[in-house]
């Protein structure tokens, strides 16, 4: 069932490598409404999960930041960005530090999501706020990436608690 969304201009910026997290930033917007974004880099990541794997590893012990070929049009007309991400090595990806890192969210609301096979949020939310700092950081959520299909309580649960829906 689709909730009544407040009067809130948010947009959903995600970063989906699998489809998990696309599907998730998919039923957010059904929800919340608002303007959805998908964080798409210049260079393909490789299909192979332990290529995929390692090269999210050297990424991240090196803080590359990759670039983007996508960019959000007049990011200063939106008060809340939901951001969403599969949690690569305990952490968000590095595309999704270059996103954050490439635009001013001071005065901003960031909620997070991100999909995942045990290992939660991890320090993602931590990792946020430090690139982050003048923003407000609300609730964020992780969802398994084997159970994106039967979310749906899950992620209505979440947004009503953020005040995202009413």
């Amino acid at each position: 069932m689709i909730e009544k969304q407040k009067n809130n201009r948010a947009l959903v910026a995600y970063f989906s490598h699998s489809g998990n997290t696309r599907i998730i930033a998919q039923r957010i917007r059904e929800y919340i409404g608002g303007d959805i974004f998908e964080i798409v880099t210049v260079s393909k990541y490789p299909e192979n999960y332990n290529s995929v794997v390692e090269q999210a590893r050297k990424e991240a012990v090196s803080k590359y930041l990759p670039e983007l070929k996508t960019t959000v049009e007049n990011m200063v007309s939106y008060n809340t960005i939901i951001v969403g991400y599969p949690n690569w090595w305990g952490t968000i990806p590095r595309p999704i530090a270059k996103f954050l890192s490439d635009y001013d969210f001071s005065g901003k609301s960031i909620a997070a999501f991100c999909t995942h096979e045990g290992s939660g949020l991890g320090r993602s939310v931590l990792d946020i706020k430090a690139i982050c700092p003048d923003s407000t950081i609300l609730e964020s959520i992780a969802i398994r990436g084997s159970y994106v299909k039967n979310a749906e309580k899950e992620i209505s649960v979440w947004l009503h608690k953020i005040g995202m829906v009413i």
